[in-house]
């Protein structure tokens, strides 16, 4: 696929890669990383996601739904499972990820500045679940359906 594919959640993400463009402002919150839903569509939405310098997400899923995210601004770090053990990739502004319904992983902020990122999940959201990995095994700590703060 070519990035001006409209099936491409690469594609899709790019266009919101603007924080001027979107329908709420960007906000940074320390208490907690910051998301907001930007648009919903018959297939796919999209989310806008801010981290604070050791921000992150629990390893987690997307509940069937593939997916892909955009760094809009700063850098962020994903791992993913391999070989029993956590994989961390290095995403920097301008760079994103594509991945498929079975995709597990953990996205955070490693760095020292603040980081934004758009997210496109096909078909939205209903569930995600996160895991826990044990003695190389990925095990499933909890499940949260649609509604339920991810």
């Amino acid at each position: 696929m070519t990035s001006a594919d409209p099936s491409d959640l690469i594609a899709v993400a790019g266009r919101y890669a603007d924080p001027a463009g979107w329908p709420v402002p960007l906000r940074f919150a320390r208490a907690e990383r910051w998301y907001a839903r930007l648009t919903v569509g018959p297939d796919h939405e999209v989310w806008a996601l801010s981290w604070l310098p050791g921000q992150g997400t629990d390893l987690h899923d997307h509940g069937g739904s593939a997916g892909a995210f955009l760094v809009v601004a700063g850098t962020v770090t994903e791992e993913t499972v391999s070989g029993g053990r956590l994989r961390p990739h290095r995403l920097v502004a301008g760079s994103g990820r594509r991945f498929g319904a079975r995709h597990v992983h953990v996205v955070s902020n490693r760095g020292d500045q603040p980081a934004v990122s758009v997210h496109v999940y096909r078909p939205a959201l209903r569930r995600m679940t996160r895991y826990r990995l044990a003695a190389g095994q990925l095990l499933i700590a909890d499940v949260a359906e649609a509604g339920v703060a991810w």
